[in-house]
């Protein structure tokens, strides 16, 4: 039998994957959650009808919204994952034995669950002693944190649903406060292809544009995202992505890698002209309602 998993990039283009079989779907309270055994990606786990990772490239994401931010920090012990239900950021985040603590913020437990079952190699990051895993709201937790981490990775899904209050002006407030005086956010971004996707894109940009001194946008290629392109965000309080990256540093860990270098650090912060342009034009328009224009 010739069976084929669709999702829906856009009303005129659809993704399809060749599976073997399903191996499992659920309804949490949340989302329906589905994990697919796939020909060309290995296993893949979908919510509400959208890849969110398959064991083929989830490392290209794992390795981009963590080891960028950790090559800039000099110091980070305590970190906050908003979202991370997979594990993946927490395997990621453990290889660095200067962290302290990890908090895992995931409010989906069956999520969780689903993938330490089907996952075990990406949530294996669960089984550190400095990872903590609270199954509560993002946003109602870090309202009770203030200068409290060196990093927060906003791992959650998408701008919508039940995650759309972790990307409104509240969220990325919430999120100066709850770092130290030279915190940084990194946050996954989403990706401005399709004209359906370039409103929310434009959106997260000014909002955190207005909430941070240092804004950036860096770029990966990950096949199973739409278009088949990602972008993430970097903001901080006080490092820039570029010119406090310390690559000779960073290299010394020896941290093994598949897609993350160094040389690729700096040149997945060059953007093409149209990414630019949206992005120039919003940081415009943001500096215009800061002055009352």
């Amino acid at each position: 039998m010739d069976i084929w998993f669709s999702q829906m990039d856009t009303n005129n283009v659809k993704t399809s994957v060749r599976v073997d079989k399903q191996l499992y779907s659920g309804q949490s309270e949340y989302q329906r959650i589905d994990v697919f055994k796939s020909l060309e990606f290995g296993k893949m786990i979908v919510l509400d009808g959208e890849i969110i990772f398959s064991e083929a490239d989830e490392f290209i994401y794992n390795e981009m919204i963590v080891h960028v931010p950790m090559s800039v920090h000099p110091e980070v012990k305590n970190v906050l994952v908003i979202g991370g239900g997979d594990g993946g950021v927490a395997r990621t985040l453990i290889q660095y034995p200067e962290i302290e603590c990890i908090d895992v913020v995931e409010p989906d437990e069956m999520f969780v669950q689903v993938s330490q079952k089907f996952f075990p190699e990406t949530a294996k990051g669960f089984e550190d002693p400095r990872v903590n895993v609270h199954n509560m709201d993002g946003l109602r937790f870090l309202r009770r944190c203030t200068d409290q981490y060196d990093l927060i990775i906003n791992d959650s899904t998408d701008p919508f649903g039940h995650t759309a209050g972790l990307f409104t002006k509240e969220f990325y407030g919430s999120c100066y406060r709850a770092l130290k005086e030279d915190g940084i956010m990194v946050y996954q971004h989403g990706s401005p292809f399709y004209d359906e996707d370039e409103e929310a894109f434009r959106a997260m940009h000014s909002k955190v544009y207005r909430s941070f001194p240092i804004s950036r946008v860096y770029q990966a290629s990950i096949p199973t995202c739409p278009a088949g392109y990602w972008m993430f965000g970097f903001a901080s309080k006080k490092y820039h992505p570029l010119k406090d990256f310390k690559p000779k540093k960073w290299e010394k860990r020896e941290i093994q890698t598949w897609y993350y270098t160094t040389n690729l650090h700096k040149g997945a912060f060059m953007l093409p002209k149209y990414v630019e342009d949206l992005l120039k034009e919003e940081e415009v328009l943001a500096k215009k309602k800061k002055r009352g224009d």
